[in-house]
């Protein structure tokens, strides 16, 4: 697997592989918006887009992953440890937060299985 900054011409790959995406548009538009700032990362496995992640750096002065999104049949494979293990270390600022509601166990596990396995600020 390899992750990296996603390009123009993947995001319509990145919103098909997200099940949100197909019924609110306005999550295109803001990946598009990522995409074109350089803050998107894109998992590529196997020549396909197996997720993606937003990243920003104004979240009070520091960094911040908005979203994490992983292709449903690529799900428990390590996707979104991979995305957040890049986004820690494109992370130009002296922490790195994330945020996940309480509902969205799989986000909660994810946060916490990273917290364990890398030195996180968040």
């Amino acid at each position: 697997m390899l992750v990296r900054t996603a390009r123009p011409e993947e995001i319509d790959a990145m919103l098909a592989c997200d099940a949100y995406a197909q019924a609110h548009p306005e999550r295109g538009d803001a990946v598009r918006a990522a995409v074109g700032q350089g803050h998107c990362l894109v998992a590529m496995r196997a020549g396909h887009v197996a997720g993606y992640a937003l990243t920003h750096d104004d979240f009070f002065g520091y960094g911040f992953v908005s979203l994490v999104v992983v292709d449903s049949g690529q799900q428990r494979r390590g996707v979104g440890l991979r995305l957040l293990a890049a986004a820690e270390a494109a992370c130009q600022t002296g922490k790195l937060f994330t945020s996940t509601n309480q509902s969205n166990s799989a986000a909660a596990r994810l946060t916490i299985s990273t917290r364990e396995t890398r030195s996180w600020c968040t």
